[in-house]
């Protein structure tokens, strides 16, 4: 499928089995080869298009992460039009965390057939998987098996959206430029489940017991009118950006911009041997999958967890748009502070898992004020909840440099794919528990302090190394 959308210098694979700058070919154009050896020695030009490559991923990412989240936060109006149970609700939140079980096979399409068939592909999942949900039937029981089929193959998009920013930033930005990449490509993903608290909640209204008319049939199937509405509408977002990603798309620019784009990479084999043997990299793996994992699942079932402290799912919807959106501007500026001024990752993220540590704390406790007495206000739930974001979501961007910088050379997209993948293993059975215990959410909230201060020991604890910026820094000049 892939060799009809590009040419066959597009099709070599950018990681090539040689262990020299030439050998294995990472870069197979007559002019790229020409000069090559030029770039081992010096930064390569970096070209306007590479914004437009990092725009396209990155509405991407954020259109599967909006499409992920688009139950949670209706989950109450879902269950008025399709009759949903609380199983369903988490399933189709726990389709996200099961489409990464897959990953290591995208992984594997992104070193030898590039980023452009293995961004192609995902953006198609996304096409028939939107597409599902939005065929219409009237048997309320086939229409909750499409939606789950249709969750289940935008969640099979969820490898390539998550795990390819430090290899798209590695292969079309330069080295004081690729933090930064990386967080606006990573982030995007975040931005859109943030907009599915937003989108849904604003659009389609909640059977509360404030509005009792919702009850009767005609008021049932008017939510459920809106609901297909969001689902068309983003059915239609996605097609256009499959067409256009297929318009264009290149895998990689003529020229590498830098030392480490031009270096090879050890092989698919290899680099697991390397991974799981690097004590170092397994710790801080375990720092990022475990909090992160635990606050994903958190998130998608928000709105559950704040229904037994009587909040609405509006607010419920405002309070997880603005925590994700606060970690995501607020993580995109640290990437750009950790271009400029660089070996200061370890101490970002000590500083980021410092505050969402006590920010988990003071929420846990917030929400048993009968026990702690601490005031259960609106502004101190979205205080607690944004400062939460901020400093989780935005740590993403820093672990994915730092994982990258501690295992070079083994491509980026392995390494990102390890973490992210152990990261949804956590999510995944924190939301199966969840479908038991969903009557008892006390639990699911002291997950996340505890998550945190465990994360933050695993990091005060690990020894940082910079391979890959030596090797542009020094090798270059």
């Amino acid at each position: 499928m892939g060799s009809g959308w590009s040419s066959e210098e597009e099709r070599q694979p950018l990681l090539g089995p040689g262990h020299g700058p030439v050998a294995g070919g990472a870069w197979r154009s007559r002019e790229a080869a020409a000069v090559l050896p030029e770039a081992v020695r010096g930064p390569g030009p970096v070209y306007g298009r590479r914004w437009l490559v990092l725009l396209l991923f990155s509405l991407l990412g954020f259109a599967q992460g909006l499409v992920w989240n688009t139950w949670g936060p209706i989950q109450n109006s879902a269950r008025q039009a399709y009759g949903f149970s609380s199983w369903d609700i988490a399933l189709l939140v726990l389709w996200g965390p099961i489409g990464f079980l897959p990953c290591f096979a995208f992984m594997w399409l992104l070193d030898k057939r590039g980023l452009r068939v293995t961004v192609l592909l995902t953006s198609f999942l996304m096409v028939l998987g939107t597409g599902l949900r939005c065929i219409p039937v009237s048997d309320l029981m086939l229409k909750r098996r499409l939606i789950h089929g249709g969750q289940l193959l935008n969640g099979l998009a969820g490898p390539t959206v998550m795990n390819a920013a430090p290899f798209l930033s590695t292969t079309w930005f330069s080295a004081d430029e690729r933090a930064t990449a990386t967080a606006i490509a990573s982030m995007l993903s975040y931005l859109g489940g943030a907009c599915a608290f937003l989108v849904g909640p604003l659009v389609v209204p909640a059977p509360n017991g404030t509005s009792p008319l919702l009850t009767s049939e005609s008021s049932r199937a008017h939510i459920k009118d809106l609901i297909e509405t969001v689902l068309y509408a983003e059915f239609g977002v996605v097609c256009l950006l499959f067409s256009a990603t297929l318009a264009y798309f290149p895998p990689r620019p003529p020229l590498p911009p830098s030392v480490a784009a031009a270096s090879q990479r050890l092989s698919y084999r290899r680099s697991f041997c390397r991974l799981l043997s690097n004590l170092r990299f397994l710790m801080i793996a375990l720092a990022y999958a475990i909090p992160l994992g635990v606050f994903a699942g958190w998130s998608g079932v928000l709105d559950l967890i704040l229904t037994p402290v009587h909040v609405s799912q509006v607010d419920a919807g405002w309070i997880g748009f603005w925590s994700i959106v606060g970690g995501c501007v607020v993580g995109i500026a640290i990437a750009r502070f950790a271009d400029f001024i660089r070996g200061m990752l370890k101490l970002i993220l000590l500083l980021l898992f410092s505050g969402a540590t006590l920010s988990s704390t003071w929420f846990t406790l917030t929400c048993l004020n009968s026990i702690t007495h601490l005031p259960l206000t609106t502004v101190t739930l979205y205080t607690s909840c944004i400062l939460l974001g901020v400093f989780l979501n935005s740590s993403v961007p820093i672990f994915f440099e730092l994982f990258v910088e501690t295992v070079y050379p083994v491509p980026e997209g392995i390494t990102c794919g390890v973490v992210t993948f152990l990261s949804n293993i956590f999510m995944g059975v924190l939301l199966f528990f969840l479908t038991f215990y969903h009557t008892e959410l006390s639990w699911f909230n002291w997950c996340l302090p505890g998550s945190c201060l465990l994360s933050l020991l695993l990091i005060l604890c690990f020894r940082e190394s910079y391979d890959r910026l030596y090797l542009d820094v020094v090798v270059s000049v």
